[in-house]
């Protein structure tokens, strides 16, 4: 596909409810947001949950025709069994609004948060979680007349680890981990998947997956964080083999037979005979810590691509935590040159969504911005950046 000369391909950016609505006061981000000590309040968050019409105007006058946002399991189902038709409401006047804007709406159903209840009653591993997903995916389904693209869950490969943050809710102590996006000083290595995890995720997707496909007339997959790892040297090829399998491929694999893959790719990193290497200070480090990698996305693209015997790509989330724009442009160009190099190499893409949309909330912390769009966290202005102008003149354009 060269999508120089298909209209169809979506250029647009990508946001996560928990993150920009705020007051999600009912999910299990909330409780761990007060419960550890390290992590900032979300709060009211940048108010999207009121102000998505305008954020999706922005895009849509900037020349994007694509917005990725997720429906919010805690305010859907506020109590088991209890769907609350207002929510749903509203999430179908955000379907409503994106259409009109001639945004093409990429709907993500999971995306990290969950009900406090569900993981009271035992979570992502308790006996009653794959019919308690199954059941608020059958009821959001109804309200998805319309959308083209449904994301299930969003980076199961992190999710699968953050599930031990659920102890902060079971238990009297917090555990002692730090949100997976911005690296504590000096670096740090997130904890392998656990098994158990990765194989009920995959089996939640599924599930997930075959309800979408029966309801709806939507493409169905899910996105995986892309990790670009590589071996730091000959003799650590056995160990990047398995880091690379538990982190990544093994949720790769279970993409086939999906009808696309989220591909999210921000950086590289290197494996060595112990397993994940820290990423070394530098300020010529991203806010989140991690090395400036543009090449990282066509990586990405190549991988999975290869893992999933060509499963068509979406881009779902790309970008960089950057204080100065002019280095979010100069990352982007690069990181589309090498997208445009697997396209142009017959590696079928769909579409690439920035990330983000929005500066919002990074999973505990305010400081790393990835917005093409700042926001005033006191009075909740919007001011584009000039980052959004330039995506929207690569989207008329149809590649960089």
């Amino acid at each position: 596909m060269n999508a120089q000369s298909n209209s169809g391909f979506l250029w647009g950016a990508a946001t996560a409810p928990h993150q920009i609505e705020g007051n999600n006061v009912n999910s299990d981000w909330w409780v761990y947001e007060q419960r550890m000590p390290y992590f900032s309040p979300s709060g009211d968050a940048v108010d999207s949950y009121h102000r998505y019409e305008e954020d999706m105007q922005l895009l849509a006058e900037a020349g994007l025709n694509a917005y990725r946002f997720g429906i919010e399991w805690a305010r859907v189902e506020p109590l088991p069994g209890q769907f609350s038709i207002a929510e749903l409401a509203h999430y179908r006047r955000m379907i409503d609004t994106a259409l009109s804007l001639g945004l093409t709406p990429v709907v993500t159903l999971h995306h990290f948060s969950s009900p406090r209840w569900f993981i009271e009653e035992g979570g992502w591993l308790g006996e009653t979680a794959l019919e308690r997903f199954s059941a608020y995916v059958s009821r959001v389904c109804e309200i998805l007349d319309g959308v083209q693209w449904v994301c299930t869950i969003n980076e199961p490969n992190m999710f699968a680890f953050m599930m031990l943050m659920a102890e902060a809710i079971n238990a009297d102590a917090a555990p002692q981990m730090d949100t997976p996006t911005v690296q504590a000083e000096g670096g740090f290595v997130l904890p392998l998947p656990l098994p158990e995890a990765t194989q009920r995720l995959i089996e939640a997707h599924r599930l997930a997956r075959e309800i979408v496909r029966d309801r709806t007339t939507a493409a169905v997959g899910w996105s995986i964080a892309n990790l670009a790892l590589y071996p730091a040297d000959p003799e650590s090829e056995d160990r990047f083999r398995e880091e690379q399998w538990a982190r990544e491929d093994a949720f790769v694999e279970a993409s086939r037979g999906d009808d696309f893959i989220g591909v999210q790719a921000y950086s590289t990193q290197a494996v060595d005979i112990n397993g994940l290497v820290p990423h070394p200070e530098s300020p010529e480090n991203t806010l989140v810590g991690t090395p400036y990698r543009p090449e990282a996305l066509e990586v990405a693209v190549r991988h999975a691509w290869d893992i999933t015997d060509g499963v068509p790509i979406m881009i779902t989330e790309n970008g960089i935590a950057a204080a100065d724009d002019s280095r979010r442009v100069a990352y982007t160009n690069e990181a589309l040159t090498g997208l445009f190099s697997a396209i142009d190499d017959g590696i079928d893409v769909r579409g690439y969504l920035h990330w983000s949309a929005l500066d919002n909330f990074e999973w505990g912390h305010w400081e790393p911005t990835f917005g093409l769009i700042a926001v005033d966290r006191e009075t909740f202005a919007r001011t584009p950046k000039p980052s959004l102008a330039w995506l929207g003149d690569v989207a008329r354009r149809g590649r960089p």
